[in-house]
């Protein structure tokens, strides 16, 4: 008796489809490999779309089959995952991926010290919201393999973010992936950690141990891969428990730069509702900073939900730098100039802290061991905070490289 054929499919069919296709993938014992193509734009791609699927093909060990394609817009990154999940799931394991390959914008690096005022989230399994995100300038974007990505789509959500971070143009910003809880998580990380990702967002993290799983799983893709850049972590602390541990999970391990709170399951865990007042959440946010502070790592603040309230979004802002929050989540594109002007030091925050800055090194040419601005003193903190100030004034261009100019102060 002939084998019967083993089918998979994977993607999104439909007119409201956009930047996204549908592919099934029929294996066959023989025939070679037909494609059918049906695409929005078969007159000026379709050539390419066929070749890439023949391509794709080969390189996962396919000989015979029929390609069915569906295409509403879809880049090649998005086409190479569709195909391959749909081959996964036809119940073929490849001995090897299908990569295209790396793109020259995809390749520069993580800096621990950056600045992460904005983090946006893209849903892992949405091509069309990750193609233009890095246009919108944050600080950094977040392709999520978590909650945002339904249980049985999380296979294609992997396969989409793994080609995402080797050909989408995130214009600079920090190239950021949130993994799944425990051993999904794990597994995840076989899917990015050779592709430059630059973070790791580590969910629900109750216990130091659950970042040392992830760094020691890290080191070893590392190794195995050829990677010798480190892959930095941003645990994220929602429950009740996790802010209890705050400090232990921030200092956990070097490879931590950020310690994160997520307020919506922070309040279901312990049994209330999210406010805006977020008088319920006052204490697990003071956590988190002194948590982080303490371990000299960024405090990070929950996103805000409301995406058609700016000026409530710029409140929360203002209020979170006001606890010592230095960033903020964010879920639509809107939310990323409010958050950074919010975030940002005004005119008279910059002209106080140069002019401390300026006493500092005055002092430090003279051979003092006492900072005065005036008559009064200036204390260590207080200079630390006036040059972070200065900093962030120059990495934003609130302030000139130049700006020490003569006679400033006096």
């Amino acid at each position: 008796m002939a084998e019967k054929p083993r089918m998979g499919e994977a993607g999104k069919r439909g007119p409201a489809v956009r930047s996204d296709c549908w592919i099934g993938v029929e294996i066959r014992t023989a025939g070679g490999i037909r494609i059918d193509l049906q695409s929005k734009v078969a007159g000026m791609y379709g050539d390419r779309i066929v070749s890439l699927m023949k391509e794709g093909c080969e390189a996962l060990g396919i000989a015979h089959a029929t390609v069915t394609v569906d295409d509403q817009g879809a880049l090649p990154f998005t086409l190479a995952a569709r195909l391959e999940t749909a081959v996964r799931r036809a119940g073929h394991d490849p001995a090897s991926p299908f990569l295209l390959p790396l793109k020259d914008h995809c390749t520069y690096g993580a800096r621990p010290e950056r600045l992460r005022r904005s983090r946006l989230y893209l849903p892992g399994n949405e091509p069309k919201f990750t193609i233009n995100a890095g246009l919108h300038g944050p600080d950094g974007l977040i392709l999520d393999l978590e909650d945002s990505v339904a249980p049985s789509e999380k296979d294609a959500a992997r396969c989409l973010v793994r080609n995402a971070l080797r050909a989408v143009d995130f214009y600079g910003s920090e190239r950021m992936v949130r993994i799944n809880q425990g051993e999904r998580g794990l597994e995840d990380l076989e899917w990015i950690v050779p592709h430059n990702v630059h973070l790791v967002l580590i969910p629900k993290v109750e216990d130091p141990g659950q970042v040392v799983a992830v760094a020691d799983r890290i080191a070893a893709i590392s190794r195995a891969s050829g990677r010798s850049e480190p892959v930095l972590l941003m645990p994220i602390i929602e429950s009740a428990l996790g802010a209890w541990k705050a400090y232990e999970i921030a200092a956990s391990c070097d490879e931590v730069v950020a310690l994160a709170i997520g307020l919506e399951d922070y309040t279901a865990d312990i049994g209330t509702q999210r406010t805006l007042e977020g008088r319920e959440s006052f204490w697990a946010r003071c956590q988190v900073v002194n948590g982080a502070k303490a371990a000299g790592v960024q405090p990070i603040d929950t996103v805000f939900s409301d995406v058609d309230d700016m000026e409530g979004l710029r409140a929360s802002v203002v209020e979170a730098k006001s606890l010592g929050f230095v960033g903020k989540g964010c879920i639509h594109p809107r939310q990323i100039p409010v958050v950074h002007e919010a975030m940002a030091p005004d005119a008279a925050e910059i002209d106080k802290a140069k002019r401390i800055v300026l006493a500092f090194e005055e002092a430090e040419r003279q051979g003092l061991g006492v900072v005065s601005l005036g008559s009064k003193m200036i204390d260590a903190p207080v200079v630390k905070r006036a040059q972070t100030t200065v900093a962030m004034a120059l990495e934003i261009g609130l302030l000139e490289a130049d700006w020490r100019e003569p006679g400033f102060g006096d």
